[in-house]
């Protein structure tokens, strides 16, 4: 049975919803055969989301971690490439912290990249239909923060981890008026699509 902790963030920025949080209070524990699927929904603080995932991870020893985020704009859902070692963002944190041109740590890399099979993933997505692409990052706000943090945290680790962007969510379109939305059932059928991949890779 393949441990898998699936995250998402709260809103943020004034917002009512998030589609992140949204998805991964749909998926239960047994949502996919042969995967143990645990979930959390992390606040948009920079350490405090860090702290909180990296504390699951520690107490869970999950085989697998995907965390989930909202990004305005997208059109499909977007399996992250790499983590940079950067926080930089015009808009705060929902404790009213803005960073810009921010080392998370300054005697680390660069980047680091997804251990999540990330072209398959984006393959299986598009084999159900389902709007998907890769991303080569996660931008710089906390999104990229903790991806950044938990794939330092496993570098040496043999757990696969990984980020994944989301578009709005269909009951935003009020709040984001002309941007792309998509429906929740379809966000969570993805969510199970990816961790049907990596069951099976596991195998």
């Amino acid at each position: 049975m393949l441990k898998v902790l699936l995250t998402g963030f709260e809103p943020f920025n004034g917002a009512r919803l998030n589609p992140s949080e949204q998805l991964v209070t749909r998926m239960k524990s047994d949502s996919v055969p042969g995967a143990q699927i645990m979930t959390a929904v992390l606040p948009v603080v920079y350490g405090e989301a860090a702290s909180h995932l990296l504390a699951l991870v520690e107490e869970h020893n999950p085989d697998v971690v995907i965390s989930f985020g909202q990004a305005e704009g997208r059109i499909s859902i977007t399996p992250e490439r790499f983590a940079v070692n950067l926080n930089d963002a015009s808009i705060a944190d929902n404790k009213g912290h803005i960073r810009v041109d921010q080392l998370i740590h300054p005697n680390s890399p660069t980047a680091y990249e997804s251990t999540l099979p990330v072209k398959e993933l984006v393959a299986a997505l598009k084999a159900e239909g389902i709007p998907a692409a890769l991303s080569l990052t996660a931008g710089a706000f906390v999104c990229n923060h903790i991806f950044y943090e938990l794939q330092n945290a496993l570098k040496d680790k043999d757990n696969k981890s990984g980020f994944v962007h989301v578009p709005l969510m269909t009951q935003q379109q009020e709040d984001f008026p002309g941007l792309f939305t998509m429906d929740i059932e379809t966000m969570v059928l993805a969510a199970k699509t990816m961790v049907s991949v990596l069951v099976a890779k596991a195998d």
